[in-house]
């Protein structure tokens, strides 16, 4: 039996999907406009000639600046710190969130109000670098890592989520003889996978766009991160235009393809945020369901 729609709800409809597809043009055109400047003519989108479609199709960009020297470097130091990281703050997170919900744990109220406080306060960027500094966590890899293992905003949505699983599965487990560890690896970390893949997303995001600690703790360039070079290259992307150039002879040259500071911002951007892009979609529905069933009771 079909339900016939009444001129209400088909108008809605129709606004509906208008609003949602401006929206939706609104949030991928930059991506979209970003991309189509990278393949075009390089000549063009220096005067701004390249807007709604590429003209003079080429992937010379993305060629010269993969070749630039540190850059591939770079790529393999973020990978690892998004990897390593998020790995490492998520059974971080999620051991201490369960352990809050643990009555027997000594003095677990004021550790809770602890962790939370930093959530609201911290120090300050110069006795964070004194303590880094004197951590010797300075041109050291585990600098990206360590201070990231706890978030407090991720100890509160693992905290409300084991709170909500039925308390009858610890108990039963426990009169079998396990464990808190044997509780938490077997019996409670996979039943919390949709609030784990949040943090997930959160952290490797977190991870992948960082960039500031490498401004501060890193001077040897062994360390720096791809975000860090965009950074650095998007202020002397003169420059590294003219290294891509100093590396190409320039007779027999298609000048269409020549490198320009504009094509290299725009390369670079590219680059640095495709990865992220693609992993995202894959864990959008565990995110939405974290987080709707991670705010039930706040």
């Amino acid at each position: 039996m079909t339900h016939k729609r009444s001129f209400a709800d088909r108008l809605f409809q129709i606004l509906n999907y208008t609003g949602f597809g401006i929206l939706t043009f609104i949030c991928i055109f930059p991506f979209y406009y970003l991309f189509i400047q990278t393949i075009s003519d390089n000549s063009l989108s220096a005067k701004g000639a390249v807007t709604f479609f590429p003209k003079g199709i080429h992937f010379s960009n993305y060629i010269e600046v993969l070749k630039v020297k540190g850059l591939s470097h770079a790529a393999l130091v973020s990978v690892a710190r998004t990897v390593v990281g998020t790995i490492a703050t998520v059974i971080g997170s999620a051991f201490l969130g369960y352990l809050f919900t643990k009555r027997k744990m000594a003095a677990r109220v004021f550790w809770y109000r602890f962790v939370i406080i930093t959530m609201y306060f911290n120090a300050g960027i110069i006795p964070w670098f004194i303590v880094m500094m004197n951590l010797n966590l300075t041109n050291n890899f585990w600098a990206y890592v360590l201070p990231a293992i706890i978030s407090p905003f991720n100890v509160i949505l693992v905290k409300t989520f084991v709170e909500s699983l039925p308390e009858a599965l610890e108990e039963s487990a426990e009169m079998d003889g396990a464990g808190t560890y044997i509780l938490f690896t077997l019996i409670v970390f996979p039943l919390i996978m949709p609030i784990v893949a949040t943090i997930a997303i959160f952290s490797a995001v977190n991870q992948w766009n960082s960039f500031m600690d490498t401004v501060f703790l890193m001077t040897n360039d062994k360390y720096y991160t791809l975000q860090f070079v965009l950074y650095k290259y998007l202020n002397e992307s003169n420059s590294l235009a003219a290294i891509i150039k100093s590396g190409q002879g320039l007779e027999n040259i298609d000048l269409s393809k020549l490198q320009t500071s504009t094509s290299v911002r725009t390369t670079v951007a590219m680059i640095v945020v495709t990865p992220i892009l693609a992993v995202y979609p894959f864990f959008q529905r565990y995110f939405v369901k974290g987080i709707m069933i991670g705010a039930v009771k706040g």
